[in-house]
């Protein structure tokens, strides 16, 4: 008898529905595992024999063959362990073919039988429910994050025997959860340690975070040490809006493959490699398997990176494709795989090597040339991506004595209510957010006043912008007007975006002068 069980494997986030098939025939005792397994699946055998004969069931004295198929698909991973048992059981007549029949098996065996939640589930059941998969067996290790997807009915599993007792009687495990529950862990509070008021001064870099954050345009923040560059990068993550469930199933089907971290996240994510990370952690990568690195981890939140010039030569650059198309493709020899990575980029720079090129600059030891090499480590095309340039000054003692300013909720109502204004107007279209309008749309149906955009052609002529950073002034004056009280962006909102797009290097230079 040949025995069929469904399980499912992962390309990037895309899932494939795999079958496993198990022919038990007379012979020399033999394990047999057919279809580009890995070494982490090629050690299954042992797991499974374990787990079988601790759970008190025997493992077939045969020759015991294992195919997976596709079988041109390469296979990874400790989540097909329990489909491998449960298909030498139906083989050997312990459990009844039809019993899995329309549903999914995905977990690791401890020796002693538990099932162990694996890496990817949110991701694997995302897939499954796509492939028309309405039923999953999984360990109730991973209670919380089937939360995510009702629509997938989970069967929480402890043990081996629980699974046999299961599928042999038809009483049912614990299922989990309604979609009511999922709607108050996604109701969540956020957390409150951190919070704008505590922030002295600094009210023209809070502003334009405020803009970053309404429009989704990318940061850059030059300042010397100790002006709170990194304490306002850390704090932007409270004024983001609330995240949909589409969004929270995309953060966590991501997070799932790289931490395999049982939580739910529901809160906009913030990460911060250092800038010592190599492009590879950075944009992803992997010899045998390919991981999503940190743009991808930041997906529908912030990538922050400090000291920036401090990179290595070509990381930050390896960012710009995915800065424009939201997305990252890794290829490698044994195939292609595409992570989302739309995410909002804060970079923070001191303004010289010593980083005391401030006031005027009397207390910088650098030369010219240091601060000119050090500021071209910031590549030109990199910046032309980015929309927003804070100067963020050294404060003096009337900021430590003065009122605290706005709250983190109340500059996050600015941003949802901007938010609110632009998803109202771009409701028939295929983006939400100001930052997304396509350039050819920016020429018609969004188009400035007459007066403004002549103003903006103007700059273009003078070599002052480019062609992208026409454009990206254009997205940016609509963020503006839709966090003031003008309906089309006017003379003073491209005002506004200009000034915020002024030049790393040549800011650097000019405070030499």
């Amino acid at each position: 008898m040949i025995a069929t069980v469904k399980s499912l494997v992962l390309t990037g986030l895309a899932g494939e529905v795999m079958t496993i098939e198990v022919d038990i025939q007379d012979g020399l005792p033999a394990f047999l595992l057919l279809g580009l397994p890995d070494s982490s699946l090629q050690e299954s055998r042992d797991r499974v024999r374990s787990a079988l004969v601790n759970s008190g069931f025997r493992w077939p004295q045969s020759r015991v063959t294992v195919s997976l198929t596709p079988a041109g698909i390469p296979k990874r991973g400790s989540s097909f362990d329990l489909p491998i048992a449960v298909a030498i059981l139906i083989a050997q007549g312990v459990i009844p073919q039809e019993s899995v029949a329309g549903r999914l098996l995905l977990g690791e065996l401890s020796l002693d039988g538990r099932v162990r939640s694996s890496r990817g589930l949110v991701a694997s059941m995302i897939a499954a429910h796509q492939c028309g998969i309405v039923e999953v067996i999984i360990s109730n290790e991973s209670r919380a994050l089937t939360t995510l997807i009702p629509e997938v009915s989970a069967y929480l599993v402890s043990d081996l025997r629980e699974v046999v007792s299961f599928l042999s009687t038809g009483v049912r495990p614990e299922s989990l959860f309604s979609s009511a529950q999922l709607h108050s862990i996604e109701s969540l509070p956020r957390d409150s340690k951190l919070d704008f008021s505590e922030v002295a001064g600094q009210e023209d870099a809070i502003a334009a975070l405020v803009a970053a954050a309404a429009g989704h345009h990318h940061v850059l923040m030059i300042g010397p040490p100790g002006t709170g560059k990194t304490m306002l990068a850390e704090r932007m993550v409270t004024i983001m809006p609330k995240l949909s469930r589409e969004e929270i199933l995309e953060i966590n089907a991501i997070h799932s493959i790289t931490s395999g971290d049982k939580r739910v996240m529901t809160e906009v994510p913030f990460v911060a490699p250092h800038h010592t990370m190599t492009r590879a952690a950075l944009i992803g990568g992997g010899s045998h398997q390919v991981k999503p690195g940190a743009i991808s981890l930041a997906h529908r939140g912030i990538l922050f990176i400090d000291e920036a010039p401090e990179c290595d030569a070509g990381t930050l650059d390896s960012l710009r494709e995915p800065m424009e198309s939201g997305e990252i493709t890794i290829a490698r020899a044994s195939g292609r795989e595409t992570f989302p990575a739309d995410f909002l980029l804060v970079l923070a720079a001191n303004p010289c090597p010593c980083g005391r090129l401030f006031g005027k600059g009397r207390s910088c030891t650098c030369s010219s040339l240091q601060v000119r090499r050090y500021a071209e480590r910031l590549s030109g095309p990199l910046l032309d991506r980015i929309d927003v340039v804070i100067n963020v000054e050294a404060i003096g003692r009337l900021a430590f004595t003065s009122a605290s300013g706005s709250s983190s909720s109340e500059l996050r109502t600015l941003v949802s209510t901007a938010r609110e204004k632009a998803r109202e107007r771009f409701k028939d279209e295929s983006f939400s957010i100001n930052s997304k309008i396509p350039s050819e749309l920016l020429k018609s149906r969004y188009r400035p006043e007459r007066k403004a955009l002549t103003h903006l052609l103007d700059q273009l002529d003078e070599g002052s912008i480019s062609a992208r950073g026409f454009h990206r002034v254009l997205r940016l004056a609509w963020t503006f007007a839709d966090l003031g009280t003008v309906t089309t962006p006017g003379v003073d909102e491209v005002e506004s975006a200009l000034a915020m797009r002024s030049d790393f290097l040549a800011a650097t230079i000019a405070t030499l002068r």
